[in-house]
């Protein structure tokens, strides 16, 4: 029996990464340089996976002013973030799950402060039973801690749970968290594989939560 729902953040409750990326890619292009999907997917939804600034300084083969190309990144990413809005159907599933009297979550490989400050502005946090975010754990996803972390603070087991992803890193630690997972890709994973997720949605307003319990009910987890 389906007892939690647990989302993740970036990218799937709002669409960070379409803005963190297109950052980066003006970076990139100030330099002449190029930064391929292929490689960012390395660091969606993880950290410490890929990084930026140096496979920038290999392109150009001399170190970078690393502050100075950090504090014009931060402008223009949050210039883009202030742009977006809740993801389709977020707040219809939200809405959804409390009236099953379903408990809810997050559960995110960001900073607590960037969630909850996020979550906060789009009038959301309140929503949410429990927040598991980087510094509750050793290590974020893939894996499978900040999910484990989330079912201990949820007192609900990972056959009682449903996830949400929108990335590689993200269904790769649902599942070895054991949760039934569905991946809704956004404009940058959909150049992810999803072969590891129960059920792939093209938007979380394609289907309502009770068509997603009926299938984690009638469908055994992907190990």
């Amino acid at each position: 029996m389906i007892k939690a729902v647990i989302f993740d953040f970036d990218g799937l409750i709002l669409d960070t990464e379409s803005p963190v990326y297109q950052s980066w890619q003006e970076i990139y292009q100030d330099y002449g340089c190029s930064l391929p999907i292929s490689e960012w997917l390395k660091c969606v939804g993880t950290a410490d996976a890929f990084d930026p600034y140096d496979y920038l300084e290999t392109q150009l083969g001399h170190t970078l002013d690393r502050t100075k190309v950090h504090q014009k990144r931060v402008l223009l990413k949050s210039s883009l973030i202030d742009l977006e809005s809740v993801m389709p159907g977020v707040e219809d599933r939200i809405v959804e799950a409390q009236t099953l009297g379903l408990r809810l979550g997050v559960a995110s490989s960001s900073p607590r402060s960037w969630v909850v400050d996020n979550l906060t502005k789009l009038k959301l946090e309140h929503h949410f039973g429990t927040i598991r975010c980087s510094e509750d754990v050793e290590r974020v996803k893939p894996d499978p801690a900040l999910y484990v972390s989330a079912l201990q603070a949820l007192r609900v087991k990972a056959d009682e749970a449903i996830v949400f992803e929108d990335s590689l890193n993200g269904v790769t630690a649902a599942k070895r968290a054991g949760i039934f997972c569905v991946a809704v890709p956004n404009a940058i994973t959909r150049h992810s594989s999803f072969e590891l997720a129960d059920l792939q949605l093209s938007s979380l307003a394609d289907v309502s939560l009770q068509t997603v319990i009926s299938a984690a009910n009638g469908r055994a987890p992907k190990r």
